[in-house]
């Protein structure tokens, strides 16, 4: 029978504690949910403003459709380019200090087609060993040579990129999305300029987040456009829409428009998303108070997990991972929490490495400092059951 080994590999993710199962939300995305019937306090999104349901966005999400509709009919390059696209590419692109912006429909996309773009064979394209899998997605099809550095070692870069030929084009994440941590980006930066590379930052979970205005790490290290040449955004995540952009020079979004497949070749996003995204950036700018809060319950966090003991990794983000090594412990200890009504994921191989699963806690600025304190209770009070 074809294909009949698709059963066992199920059986074996299963037995392994790998197996994935998706959860049922019948309510707006938030810090509380209802999940399968129950209610939750979430602790596993992105949404780490607390945009995603804002008032002010969703109301710009609804005149949007009113004034174009639901779909956008086609790809960017036919007749799915509308006005609230352009529009908020360009406030995209003041926003991030890049001469311009080009809009994708998902983050993914956007890496794939951004790497494939810009290196092919005879190329080389080096990539931190922690990037997120569309970035290692995308420089494994690029048709270059395709070379992983130590975890955030530019000495490690530096050596690989003296035997590297052809352009070279060097690609991290800005804020690790597993791990939490920031890649040392003015390192990286003058390595790259040292060997006449481009640098590409994915800045997925620092935009919005980090900065003053929330301009992301680039802005945080005041770092322009000669220095990071290639921008990678998305807009699900501090900006709590939903779709993806990258910024830079005019010569690279010409670039990308006319030689990007991930772009040419597919729909374009909803407008209304554009409309939305362009309130939700309203709001990044201005409110300031949502980053403040948001590093005062890190700060919270942090200090109470370790008052309990707990294996944090040294993130300063709102990425904070409690390690757990097993992962069918790992998915034992999310099920407990989930039943004292907190949402935290479990994160299991091969999104991390084997035997490092972890419980991944995302702390958004409308939780407070009592849900905070309640997660820790939970967390000691499942530890001292295991350990009784």
């Amino acid at each position: 029978m074809p294909f009949s080994h698709l059963s066992d590999n199920l059986d074996k993710l299963a037995t392994q504690g790998l197996y994935r199962s998706r959860r049922v939300i019948d309510s707006p995305q938030g810090i509380h949910l209802q999940v399968d019937g129950k209610s939750v306090i979430n602790f596993c999104s992105n949404d780490y403003l607390g945009l995603a349901n804002h008032p002010a966005v969703v109301q710009a999400f609804k005149e949007g459709a009113d004034t174009y509709g639901v779909g956008s009919g086609s790809a960017h390059l036919i007749c799915g380019h509308s006005k609230a696209h352009h529009a908020l590419e360009e406030e995209l692109a003041a926003f991030t200090g890049r001469e311009r912006v080009l809009l994708f429909s998902t983050g993914y996309m956007a890496n794939i087609g951004v790497i494939n773009a810009l290196v092919g064979r005879g190329d080389t394209v080096l990539e931190d060993r922690l990037n997120h899998a569309s970035l290692l997605d995308g420089g494994l099809s690029s048709g270059a040579k395709f070379k992983r550095y130590a975890h955030a070692d530019t000495a490690h870069l530096d050596t690989l990129l003296a035997q590297a030929t052809g352009n070279k084009l060097i690609v991290t994440d800005g804020v690790f999305s597993m791990d939490g941590d920031w890649a040392p980006l003015p390192e990286l930066a003058r390595t790259a300029s040292q060997h006449g590379a481009w640098l590409m930052v994915d800045d997925a979970h620092g935009l919005g987040v980090i900065g003053q205005h929330g301009g992301g790490l680039l802005d945080y290290y005041g770092l322009d456009q000669t220095a990071v040449p290639v921008l990678m955004g998305t807009l699900g995540k501090g900006f709590g829409t939903f779709g993806a952009f990258v910024a830079g020079s005019e010569l690279l979004i010409e670039t990308l428009i006319q030689t990007a497949r991930t772009y040419i070749y597919t729909t374009a996003l909803p407008p209304a998303v554009a409309a939305a995204t362009r309130a939700s950036l309203r709001i990044v700018m201005t409110e300031t108070w949502r980053r403040e809060k948001l590093a005062a319950l890190i700060t919270r966090f942090r200090v109470g997990a370790g008052q309990l003991g707990l294996h944090l990794l040294s993130s300063p983000s709102a990425i904070q991972p409690i390690m757990i090594g097993d992962s069918q412990q790992a998915v034992d200890v999310s099920k407990a929490l989930l039943a004292a009504g907190f949402l935290v994921s479990a994160i299991r191989p091969p999104t991390v490495a084997q035997g490092t699963a972890r419980l991944r806690v995302t702390l958004s600025a409308l939780h407070d400092e009592a849900m905070i304190d309640g997660l820790l209770d939970a967390l000691a009070a499942i530890r001292l059951s295991k350990i009784a």
